[in-house]
């Protein structure tokens, strides 16, 4: 069975160029926590311990009450077709974070107006996509 990967390496996935933010906007609770509350959430808590596609999983694994037990089966068919990576997020597309991944695929986020996010832009060396566009 063929798995595919959402993981980028030494890459900066850049805001969505119609974002309507200014800056990072943490992503608020609702009744049951959003898909973009649960991915900020670990990566926000959990910077460069993760890869996108542990992100996308857990998320995954969470939203369908996985049991530990269940995980390696699940995500073995959750990879088995393509999934959305980091570009289509809503953290990169509307709430004003871009996400690095490092050398070894794990990911961090940084708010649209920090020093750390213009560095990676200006940084040369890694490799830089936008976010999906919301609109055509």
């Amino acid at each position: 069975m063929k798995i595919h990967s959402t993981n980028y390496f030494d890459t900066f996935i850049e805001v969505a160029e119609d974002t309507k933010a200014d800056f990072g906007i943490i992503p608020l609770t609702k009744e049951k926590k959003t898909i973009a509350e649960m991915q900020y959430e670990l990566v926000a808590k959990n910077p460069y311990k993760f890869s996108s596609d542990d992100i996308f999983f857990q998320v995954f694994a969470d939203r369908n009450d996985l049991t530990k037990a269940e995980y390696e089966k699940a995500r073995e068919q959750f990879f088995s077709k393509g999934q959305p990576c980091f570009r289509a997020s809503p953290l990169t597309k509307t709430y004003g974070f871009g996400i690095h991944s490092n050398k070894n695929g794990k990911v961090a986020l940084y708010g649209m107006e920090t020093e750390e996010y213009q560095k990676f832009l200006a940084d040369i060396k890694i490799k830089k996509v936008k976010a999906m566009k919301s609109r055509k």
